[in-house]
């Protein structure tokens, strides 16, 4: 999650950038296609996918690479060699459908710190995954719309069923943008630990219960072990 308080990356391989945007704590800062179905459907599989997939995941550890971004302290960081992701997975590429909600108000979303993060619900999200109905609210803050470049971000934190034992005890984020229609790629391959994973000098988002996949999400970054 980005903004002042917020922690998140961008989506796809524009992941490096926006990671700048995360702050340490100590310095008092923070972290498409339309189609009128009532129901998501899947994505087809393909190599532009894999290779999309594989570009996040590039970047990503890319970042994690240059001291002058990445979360990582000095001494985890000297001995980097990747992190560790699930194998890129189509399967869990979905369409969503977007329903707005342009009359929610404003909100404190807690944080791993005593710092609130101020989102308001953009949207719900509704998806088959694996055959299955999910709904999740995806996020958008008043702070960041003010930033250039920015206006169209949005925030989607998730927990699932991999939750504590695979990956990170607190769930997970993904990026998105704004989309021109009334659907949404939601590729859980670019889902990505909170930086207080890695550092707790961050303030982290946390992950609304509402947003809980009774689903194994086994795909995007695992649980970090030092």
């Amino acid at each position: 999650m980005m903004g002042k308080t917020n922690l998140r990356t961008n989506s796809g391989v524009r992941a490096v950038v926006l990671l700048t945007l995360c702050t340490l704590l100590f310095s008092g800062c923070r972290q498409e296609k339309k189609y009128h179905d009532t129901s998501a459907r899947e994505v087809p599989q393909g190599s532009g996918a894999l290779a999309d997939i594989t570009a996040f995941q590039n970047s990503l550890d890319a970042s994690f690479r240059d001291p002058e971004i990445s979360p990582l302290p000095d001494r985890f960081r000297a001995r980097f060699d990747g992190l560790d992701f699930y194998q890129p997975d189509t399967s869990f590429r979905v369409v969503a459908r977007l329903d707005r909600t342009p009359d929610a108000l404003p909100f404190q979303m807690p944080t791993s710190t005593d710092e609130a993060a101020s989102e308001r619900v953009y949207g719900v999200l509704t998806f088959i995954l694996k055959g299955e109905p999910h709904q999740l609210e995806v996020y958008q803050s008043p702070d960041l719309v003010l930033e250039k470049g920015y206006e169209d971000y949005l925030f989607l934190p998730f927990s699932d069923r991999t939750n504590g034992k695979e990956t990170y005890e607190g769930g997970r984020y993904i990026d998105l943008r704004i989309p021109g229609g009334d659907s949404i790629l939601l590729d859980f391959n670019k889902a990505y630990n909170p930086y207080c994973t890695y550092n707790p000098k961050y303030s982290c988002p946390l992950v609304p219960k509402v947003n809980h996949l009774d689903v194994e999400i086994r795909a995007g970054v695992k649980a970090f072990k030092k």
